[in-house]
Protein backbone atom coordinates (compact mmCIF):
# COMPACT_ATOMS: atom_id res chain seq x y z
CA UNK A 1 0.00 0.00 0.00
CA UNK A 2 2.81 2.41 0.86
CA UNK A 3 4.47 1.67 -2.46
CA UNK A 4 1.23 2.53 -4.29
CA UNK A 5 0.89 5.81 -2.34
CA UNK A 6 4.52 6.73 -3.02
CA UNK A 7 4.10 5.96 -6.72
CA UNK A 8 0.92 8.05 -6.84
CA UNK A 9 2.61 10.96 -5.03
CA UNK A 10 5.59 10.77 -7.39
CA UNK A 11 3.32 10.74 -10.44
CA UNK A 12 1.39 13.78 -9.20
CA UNK A 13 4.60 15.65 -8.36
CA UNK A 14 6.02 14.93 -11.81
CA UNK A 15 2.76 15.94 -13.54
CA UNK A 16 2.28 19.21 -11.60
CA UNK A 17 4.84 21.23 -13.60
CA UNK A 18 3.31 19.99 -16.84
CA UNK A 19 -0.10 21.35 -15.78
CA UNK A 20 1.26 24.82 -15.07
CA UNK A 21 0.71 27.07 -18.06
CA UNK A 22 2.11 30.47 -17.14
CA UNK A 23 2.74 33.17 -14.60
CA UNK A 24 1.90 36.63 -15.89
CA UNK A 25 2.24 40.28 -14.83
CA UNK A 26 0.60 43.22 -16.58
CA UNK A 27 -0.24 46.90 -16.61
CA UNK A 28 -3.66 48.01 -17.80
CA UNK A 29 -5.82 51.10 -18.15
CA UNK A 30 -9.27 51.91 -19.39
CA UNK A 31 -12.56 53.56 -18.69
CA UNK A 32 -15.11 52.97 -15.90
CA UNK A 33 -18.66 54.30 -16.06
CA UNK A 34 -22.00 54.29 -14.24
CA UNK A 35 -25.19 56.35 -14.65
CA UNK A 36 -23.51 59.46 -13.15
CA UNK A 37 -19.95 59.61 -14.41
CA UNK A 38 -17.21 58.24 -16.62
CA UNK A 39 -13.65 58.01 -15.29
CA UNK A 40 -10.28 56.71 -16.42
CA UNK A 41 -8.66 53.82 -14.54
CA UNK A 42 -5.15 52.39 -14.31
CA UNK A 43 -3.76 49.33 -12.59
CA UNK A 44 -1.52 46.31 -12.41
CA UNK A 45 -2.21 42.60 -12.06
CA UNK A 46 -0.39 39.31 -11.54
CA UNK A 47 -1.84 35.90 -12.25
CA UNK A 48 -1.23 32.22 -12.75
CA UNK A 49 -3.02 30.20 -15.44
CA UNK A 50 -3.34 26.40 -15.35
CA UNK A 51 -3.80 24.19 -18.40
CA UNK A 52 -7.04 22.20 -18.11
CA UNK A 53 -6.46 20.19 -21.26
CA UNK A 54 -5.23 20.90 -24.76
CA UNK A 55 -7.58 23.86 -25.34
CA UNK A 56 -8.81 25.02 -21.90
CA UNK A 57 -7.35 26.90 -18.97
CA UNK A 58 -8.29 28.23 -15.54
CA UNK A 59 -6.45 30.83 -13.53
CA UNK A 60 -6.27 33.14 -10.56
CA UNK A 61 -5.34 36.82 -10.48
CA UNK A 62 -4.66 39.59 -7.96
CA UNK A 63 -4.89 43.22 -9.01
CA UNK A 64 -4.52 46.79 -7.79
CA UNK A 65 -6.53 49.47 -9.59
CA UNK A 66 -7.05 53.21 -9.15
CA UNK A 67 -9.93 55.29 -10.45
CA UNK A 68 -8.24 58.43 -11.76
CA UNK A 69 -10.39 61.16 -10.19
CA UNK A 70 -10.33 63.22 -6.99
CA UNK A 71 -13.25 61.31 -5.41
CA UNK A 72 -11.70 57.82 -5.41
CA UNK A 73 -8.82 58.23 -2.98
CA UNK A 74 -8.03 54.54 -2.47
CA UNK A 75 -6.42 51.82 -4.55
CA UNK A 76 -8.86 48.96 -5.00
CA UNK A 77 -7.36 45.48 -4.51
CA UNK A 78 -9.04 42.59 -6.29
CA UNK A 79 -8.98 38.80 -6.50
CA UNK A 80 -10.40 37.10 -9.58
CA UNK A 81 -10.67 33.78 -11.32
CA UNK A 82 -10.52 33.12 -15.08
CA UNK A 83 -11.82 30.18 -17.11
CA UNK A 84 -11.49 29.96 -20.85
CA UNK A 85 -10.20 28.48 -24.07
CA UNK A 86 -6.71 28.51 -25.65
CA UNK A 87 -7.01 29.09 -29.39
CA UNK A 88 -3.62 29.18 -31.14
CA UNK A 89 -2.00 31.97 -29.11
CA UNK A 90 -5.29 33.65 -28.19
CA UNK A 91 -7.16 33.14 -24.92
CA UNK A 92 -10.90 33.79 -24.73
CA UNK A 93 -12.14 33.77 -21.14
CA UNK A 94 -14.82 34.55 -18.59
CA UNK A 95 -13.65 36.34 -15.44
CA UNK A 96 -15.18 37.02 -12.04
CA UNK A 97 -14.10 38.14 -8.60
CA UNK A 98 -14.25 40.76 -5.86
CA UNK A 99 -12.57 44.18 -5.54
CA UNK A 100 -12.20 46.24 -2.36
CA UNK A 101 -13.55 49.76 -1.93
CA UNK A 102 -12.06 52.47 -4.20
CA UNK A 103 -13.27 55.42 -2.07
CA UNK A 104 -13.83 56.32 1.58
CA UNK A 105 -17.64 56.28 1.51
CA UNK A 106 -18.33 53.35 -0.81
CA UNK A 107 -18.11 49.58 -0.58
CA UNK A 108 -16.36 46.88 -2.53
CA UNK A 109 -17.86 45.20 -5.57
CA UNK A 110 -18.35 41.74 -7.02
CA UNK A 111 -17.55 41.64 -10.72
CA UNK A 112 -17.90 39.42 -13.77
CA UNK A 113 -17.04 39.78 -17.42
CA UNK A 114 -15.11 38.46 -20.39
CA UNK A 115 -11.86 39.10 -22.18
CA UNK A 116 -9.46 38.20 -24.94
CA UNK A 117 -5.70 37.86 -24.49
CA UNK A 118 -3.38 37.63 -27.52
CA UNK A 119 0.25 36.47 -27.35
CA UNK A 120 2.93 38.50 -29.13
CA UNK A 121 6.34 36.96 -29.61
CA UNK A 122 6.82 34.36 -26.92
CA UNK A 123 6.76 36.24 -23.63
CA UNK A 124 4.49 39.22 -24.30
CA UNK A 125 0.72 39.62 -24.59
CA UNK A 126 -1.98 42.22 -25.00
CA UNK A 127 -5.53 41.97 -23.73
CA UNK A 128 -8.90 43.68 -23.74
CA UNK A 129 -11.42 42.98 -21.00
CA UNK A 130 -14.95 44.01 -20.01
CA UNK A 131 -16.25 43.75 -16.42
CA UNK A 132 -19.57 44.61 -14.79
CA UNK A 133 -19.28 45.60 -11.09
CA UNK A 134 -22.11 45.00 -8.62
CA UNK A 135 -21.35 47.41 -5.78
CA UNK A 136 -22.00 46.77 -2.10
CA UNK A 137 -22.79 50.51 -1.64
CA UNK A 138 -21.66 53.98 -2.71
CA UNK A 139 -20.66 54.14 -6.39
CA UNK A 140 -23.46 51.87 -7.53
CA UNK A 141 -23.19 49.28 -10.24
CA UNK A 142 -20.68 50.18 -12.94
CA UNK A 143 -18.97 48.85 -16.05
CA UNK A 144 -15.36 48.94 -17.19
CA UNK A 145 -13.40 48.24 -20.34
CA UNK A 146 -9.64 47.95 -20.00
CA UNK A 147 -6.72 47.21 -22.29
CA UNK A 148 -3.40 45.92 -21.03
CA UNK A 149 0.02 44.62 -21.93
CA UNK A 150 1.93 42.01 -20.03
CA UNK A 151 4.80 39.60 -19.69
CA UNK A 152 4.52 35.79 -19.33
CA UNK A 153 6.99 33.58 -17.48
Amino acid sequence: MRLVLLALAGTLAAAAPAMANEVRVEAHSGVLWNHDATDATAGVAAGYDYDLGPAAFGGVEVSADKILNSYAKRVSVGVSGRLGANLAGTKLYAVGGYATTPCTDCGGAWNFGAGVQKSFMQKFYGKVEYRHYIADEGLGNRDAVTAGVGLKF
